[in-house]
């Protein structure tokens, strides 16, 4: 309740200034400037459980457990296996030697003063995960718009009669070789070899309900990250069913340690948590000691709200290819109030061809900070971050072209947004046909060769509001 109350209060007052792009108007609402193709900063107030705004819930325990001497994964897994709502895990020191899985909706896993201390050989605490993927039904509709800009919901079809309110849908737009040139990701060569960046033919899925039809145009519940040109692309619209996705589920309030282990992002490593396949999810208040790739957030992941999930690590972990401890994927993705503490990790990436809007609210780190990873991840916006430990090789935000890393990672991510962020390096630039915006942002940009930078608004003086998210939220609420 108490998040509720922050955003629907009136506008924080802490910044003054007022950036070019997104401001509030004398109406005291948000105004939004476009480019001359009608391109903005999109509405990313959808991320999170349930789009945003909706308490997390708190479901009834069914099962309370103690410790047991020894391994405890069978003890735990079989009451999550029998439980009906909910499995309590009371006071006291948990060992854990093997991975716990969730596969079935409507359960949360819950601490109540206790530890986990993963044993035995690396492996993943916890995995939440359902069954299969999407399930296409009937034939792809073409969009008929010669070209839907960032940040738009509504576009043309072709026989949108054949879609309702409430339909499923999926937005497929298939890669293009002539999009690959123009983006300049066709030429990557690394140690004599040539590296592709996103394979022509494959296709950039966004997932989305349809909230109206009228006559040939149909309306989304979320905006389109990514445009959408008939000149690079012949974008469809899809109805499917996802019958083995989970449901409200959850893991909150509980503390898991791993042995320190400096092992090659190879080889198995003790992780926290691997979460796909569902829908309506969340986790919250867990501190999390000394894992690699801790918490791993699969493609088929919407409307997950991670709250208050802190990382530490003791010590550095060495090699050329540094874990993450948030790896996001999915749509709908919030991490609010969530933090990394020690060096030697990225706090947060993207991968690859991931579509917003995904929101890092309110994130801490004292080293690096979020840089997207690879192969255009799309409608990320970070906000009011604080990344004081960033360096100019490891900045607190890195939009950008990778080129050749990795295996021909190249553009990063496009249409983001870094927001009132606070950071002594900042790396933000600028893809053809498209923007990356640092607004209100506190730091020095790091220029790198000859790629352009993208759109510094504000630079060392925050904005109103305080928070993109939160008062896009709250106009959102207070329309309804």
């Amino acid at each position: 309740m108490k998040f509720l109350a922050i955003i629907l209060a009136a506008p924080l007052l802490f910044a003054q200034a007022r950036s070019e792009w997104v401001y509030l108007g004398p109406d005291h609402l948000l105004h939004y400037k476009t480019d001359d193709r009608g391109n903005r900063i999109m509405d990313f107030s959808s991320a999170g459980y349930r789009a945003g705004g909706v308490p997390l819930p708190s479901p009834a325990v069914a099962k309370k457990l103690a410790p047991l001497p020894g391994d405890n994964t069978a003890q735990i897994q079989a009451a999550i296996d029998a439980s009906t709502g909910g499995v309590l895990l009371g006071p006291g020191e948990y060992e854990v030697a093997g991975t716990l899985t969730i596969t079935k909706s409507n359960l949360v896993l819950r601490g109540e003063g206790a530890t986990i201390h993963l044993t035995g050989k690396p492996h993943r605490f916890l995995d939440i995960r359902g069954a299969g993927a999407w399930h296409v039904e009937g034939e792809p509709a073409k969009i008929t718009d010669a070209y839907v800009p960032s940040g738009a919901d509504t576009f043309r079809v072709a026989g949108a009669a054949a879609f309702h309110p409430g339909d499923h849908v999926l937005i497929e737009r298939p890669v293009t070789a002539e999009w690959v040139h123009f983006m300049g990701m066709d030429t990557l060569v690394r140690d004599g070899k040539p590296q592709t960046w996103i394979k022509a033919g494959s296709v950039i899925r966004t997932d989305r309900v349809v909230k109206s039809v009228a006559g040939d145009r149909i309306t989304l519940d979320v905006p389109l990250p990514d445009p959408l040109d008939a000149k690079f692309t012949t974008a469809t619209i899809v109805r499917y069913t996802f019958p083995g996705r989970l449901r409200e589920v959850g893991v909150e309030s509980l503390r898991i340690t791993a042995p320190f282990a400096d092992i090659p992002i190879t080889g198995p490593q003790y992780t926290a948590l691997r979460i796909d396949a569902v829908e309506d999810a969340w986790v919250r208040d867990i501190d999390i000691r000394e894992t690699q790739n801790g918490i791993t957030i699969g493609p088929a992941s919407k409307r997950v709200t991670f709250e208050n999930v802190h990382i530490a690590h003791s010590a550095v972990h060495s090699g050329a290819a540094a874990p993450a401890d948030f790896a996001l994927q999915g749509t709908q993705i919030l991490l609010d109030r969530c933090g990394v503490t020690g060096e030697g990790t990225w706090p947060v990436v993207t991968q690859a061809q991931v579509t917003g809007p995904n929101v890092v609210l309110n994130f801490t780190a004292d080293h690096a900070g979020v840089a997207p990873h690879q192969r255009w991840a799309t409608g990320l916006l970070v906000d009011s971050a604080k990344l004081p430990g960033a360096t100019e090789r490891k900045q607190g935000l890195a939009f950008s072209n990778r080129n050749t890393a990795g295996s021909g990672h190249g553009w990063d991510i496009g249409w983001s947004v870094g927001w009132n962020v606070s950071s002594p390096f900042l790396l933000v630039q600028q893809p053809p046909g498209a923007m990356n915006w640092c607004i209100g942002c506190t730091g020095k940009p790091v220029k790198l060769g000859e790629t352009p930078t993208g759109t510094f608004d504000s630079p060392n003086a925050p904005v109103l509001p305080a928070s993109l998210y939160l008062e896009q939220l709250r106009e959102r609420l207070a329309a309804r």
